[in-house]
């Protein structure tokens, strides 16, 4: 009877205790999820910041040269593009030489592979937004040049452009002799993500020196934004190709691709050909 009385005994304080051990979890596991959902919800409002000290512009271009770059793209009527072409080499060297206007054309392509019958034009403006606006406005009185916009209107089917600054660790475009093709390399990146872009190419560029081929690199700041464009020069195709490849060779390059092909949203790539009036031919 007796040990009969303990078992029983000693099964009833099993059975409360993992009563109360369920209870006790079941608490913790309640409390659990409502601290969980007290800091969802509480995160719905809440956002922990950085403080940072600059723009971002700012930490990433050559503050003491302050130029302004604009990009333009024509996407021209298949039938007007030798008349649209001539057009721009009777009018823009004109301004681009013009001391009275402080911008310079960089350079002025036509798409050879990519969008077609697309005219593309890179302006730099010595002295920042003041400059673009002093060109705009002096252009307004210009009669030869509004003369030529009523007639390249004429000619268009679309365009969009695009202020840009310049990376500080790039070249800065300068006038180079041809024949050379060009490459524009359009990268969207994921927003918030431009300095770490940044970080990664400023040693990235020294892989892609050799050969002379980097030509600038620009960051939108008015357009598409957490636009980037890199512009290369190359002897032709062939030459595109090799030096490429060239540049897997090189320990570090390979580390580069991989943690900035995550920033990416999307990329395009224009191979293009100097006009007569370009300055990059």
């Amino acid at each position: 009877t007796t040990p009969y009385l303990l078992t029983t005994f000693t099964l009833g304080c099993l059975r409360k205790a993992c009563r109360l051990d369920l209870s006790v979890i079941r608490g913790i596991a309640t409390s659990c999820n409502r601290n969980r959902e007290n800091s969802w919800f509480n995160s719905l409002f809440v956002r922990k910041v950085d403080p940072r000290k600059d723009a971002h512009s700012n930490l990433l271009t050559k503050n003491e040269e302050s130029n302004l770059y604009k990009i333009q793209f024509h996407n021209v009527k298949p039938e007007c593009l030798d008349a649209y072409n001539k057009l721009c080499e009777e009018v823009l060297p004109s301004i681009h030489a013009d001391k009275y206007y402080p911008c310079e054309l960089v350079g002025t392509w036509n798409t050879w592979y990519g969008e077609q019958d697309q005219a593309v034009h890179l302006w730099r403006y010595r002295g920042g937004y003041p400059a673009l606006t002093e060109v705009m406005n002096k252009l307004k009185q210009n009669q030869e040049f509004m003369v030529y916009r009523k007639e390249r209107g004429k000619m268009l089917m679309s365009r969009r452009n695009q202020l840009l600054l310049e990376f500080s660790f790039w070249n800065e475009p300068v006038p180079r002799e041809g024949p050379n093709i060009y490459e524009l390399r359009s990268y969207q990146l994921r927003p918030g993500t431009m300095i770490e872009w940044g970080n990664y190419w400023a040693r990235a560029i020294g892989y892609r020196q050799h050969n002379r081929e980097a030509v600038g690199g620009f960051f939108s700041q008015i357009g598409n934004l957490y636009m980037v464009h890199h512009l290369w020069a190359y002897k032709d195709l062939q030459s595109r190709e090799d030096t490429r490849n060239g540049a897997w060779q090189q320990e570090g390059w390979d580390e580069v691709v991989y943690y900035t092909v995550p920033l990416i949203q999307h990329m395009d790539s224009r191979i293009m050909i100097p006009t007569k009036a370009s300055p990059l031919q």
